[in-house]
């Protein structure tokens, strides 16, 4: 039987395990929450290093690939500086293929009830394969990260004024503290309104689901979420504060939709190649498993 863990900073409340059969071989996807204590992470890397068959990185991204640019996070790249024999990912590969498309899924299914066409997008760094599917489907856009990342409210409206943001500031970013940078433990159970104005100029807000989670307002009426790493709590808050539709990029499995960082280290022990796969490695494996963001219809 294949093992994929993933080790994340955040709530040890989302913790989920399960086993499932695909193409044949039996595997385990299993999410370990460590409440923000970075030094459990660090320990629980290195304990099962060699023991499992690929580590996801959850709460934090190892660093985000942009433009044909990457840049690393180097408090991130701390966590896993200590493992050697299992493979390591933090779903960014994911990131740029199951999610590059998931605007132009979204089109074919429901495209018709989504009028007008506007995004925001809370944070476009760890979702820019998101923010180029949306922005070649003829999305108006809101690109959120100086606001949710830094606390200036000031929107990117373009892929271009994203670009100059993204090669001035993230080389700087890079070096700062994880908690900076993503809310970990129970700060990810925190909800404080902001942005109002962006949510309701909105008909779709998308993104990593704690980023929209984290300023949401209390009505949400009609709009449609994309996001993953979804438990049954996270799909009650949304239907009671009126979400139309959730879309998961990641497949719903056993109630809950796990983050991309899971998806990609399941595919990558399934393989059995003992590293990372390469974004044409994991188009053929969706390819093979079908594997396709889900929609589910909340009011």
């Amino acid at each position: 039987m294949k093992r994929a863990v993933s080790v994340s900073l955040g709530s040890s409340t989302r913790d989920k395990k399960v086993t499932l059969t695909l193409l044949g071989e039996e595997i385990t996807l299993e999410r370990i929450g460590t409440d923000g204590d970075v030094q459990r992470a660090i320990q629980l890397y290195n304990e099962l290093d060699g023991k499992v068959d690929a580590f996801g990185v959850g709460g934090i991204d190892l660093g985000f690939h942009v433009a044909g640019r990457y840049y690393p996070l180097h408090s991130a790249q701390k966590l896993v500086a200590g493992v050697h024999r299992t493979p390591v990912v933090d779903g960014g590969g994911l990131k740029h293929t199951l999610e590059r498309r998931v605007a132009q899924f979204i089109e074919e299914r429901i495209g018709d009830q989504i009028q007008p066409k506007r995004v925001l997008i809370p944070s476009g760094v760890d979702r820019y394969g998101m923010v180029l599917s949306f922005a070649e489907a003829g999305y108006e856009m809101i690109i959120g990260d100086l606001a949710f990342a830094l606390g200036l409210p000031i929107p990117m409206r373009t892929v271009r004024a994203f670009h100059i943001l993204v090669r001035i500031l993230l080389p700087i970013l890079s070096y700062l503290p994880l908690d900076w940078l993503y809310p970990t433990g129970e700060k990810q159970e925190e909800t404080v309104p902001k942005f109002e104005s962006w949510y309701q100029w909105a008909t779709v807000i998308a993104g990593d689901c704690l980023y929209i989670k984290r300023h949401m307002p209390e009505r949400l009426d009609g709009k449609v979420i994309v996001t993953n790493t979804t438990t049954e709590t996270d799909v009650e808050l949304f239907r009671e504060r009126g979400v139309r539709y959730l879309v998961t990029s990641t497949p719903r499995l056993e109630g809950r939709s796990f983050g991309t960082n899971v998806m990609e280290a399941a595919l990558v022990a399934l393989a059995g190649k003992g590293r990372p796969l390469s974004r044409e490695e994991l188009e053929e494996w969706l390819d093979r498993l079908g594997l396709e963001p889900t929609i589910q219809k909340l009011n």
